[in-house]
């Protein structure tokens, strides 16, 4: 399980992003790259990193669903994710 703190940068990155976009689409289509460049580093949806919505795990993370892999097969054997059954052929 992720920190508490490496969770909460990354909420606050999706904040600041969300803040910023309309500014950023802005400044790109006047192509004022000196203005975009002084805006936050943290405004960059680049800087934004997937992470499980259970347990904030980095790595393994699958888009569709928005979980870990590892949490992604407890939940599907559990039957917590409709249409998601083990395969057997």
């Amino acid at each position: 399980m992720a920190k508490e703190s490496i969770k909460a940068r990354e909420r606050k990155r999706e904040e600041m992003v969300a803040k910023f976009a309309d500014k950023r689409k802005a400044l790109k289509e006047a192509g004022d790259y000196i203005a975009l460049q002084k805006l936050p580093k943290n405004a960059s949806p680049v800087r934004l990193h997937n992470r499980c919505k259970l347990t904030g795990r980095p790595k393994g993370y699958m888009r569709l669903f928005g979980v870990s892999r590892i949490n992604f097969r407890e939940m599907a054997n559990k039957g917590l994710i409709p249409g998601v059954r083990k395969a057997s052929w």
